[in-house]
């Protein structure tokens, strides 16, 4: 991982949890800057997508791995409709959740670089995995789905909220299933 890949994923961190902790009112904004960020970086990584051997699945599992973070972030979401706004609460969970996601990323691309990159490469050799490229390209996936996920299960949350403009509706974390 580049020095640049460092800042990227340490800015990445710094822009989800200054733009989402504490309580904030859901704009559209708040949904389609980050959709419009997902198709660009979407489109500047992963051009050239790596699908020899079994690159596929390691990307395939990079996507599961993305939308099961992505779920998970936002279901520590709290999601309010109180005199007809829509307002996103989160919290220490919702920090623990991208710090370990991200932070396990960094860890896994310098631990591939310098701690085991042996391993590595014996497992891509095993599992058919042509290279550095496809790692890179589950793990851009993985981002990405985390971001839509996410997205996407606070919006499903915000939509289940009916109230009218004199009630107030709480939809807390992990209260998806109420």
């Amino acid at each position: 991982m580049s020095t640049d890949q460092y800042f990227l994923n340490l800015a990445l961190l710094a822009w989800i949890l200054s733009s989402n902790v504490g309580t904030r009112v859901l704009t559209r904004r708040r949904v389609t800057v980050p959709l419009l960020v997902v198709l660009a970086a979407g489109w500047f990584y992963l051009k050239d997508l790596p699908v020899a051997g079994h690159d596929g699945q390691l990307e395939l599992a990079g996507l599961v791995v993305g939308i099961a973070a992505g779920t998970v972030a936002a279901m520590t979401v709290r999601v309010r409709r109180e005199r007809g706004r829509l307002t996103t609460t989160a919290g220490l969970a919702f920090v623990t959740v991208w710090f370990a996601v991200i932070g396990g990323r960094v860890a896994f691309a310098y631990g591939a670089e310098h701690w085991f990159p042996s391993a590595i490469g014996q497992f891509s050799r095993q599992h058919q995995i042509t290279g550095a490229d496809a790692w890179t390209a589950a793990f851009v996936l993985m981002a990405l789905a985390m971001v839509v996920t996410r997205l996407g299960v606070t919006g499903f949350r915000a939509a289940r909220l009916t109230a009218g403009p004199e009630q107030v509706q709480d939809m807390g974390p992990v209260a998806l299933y109420r």
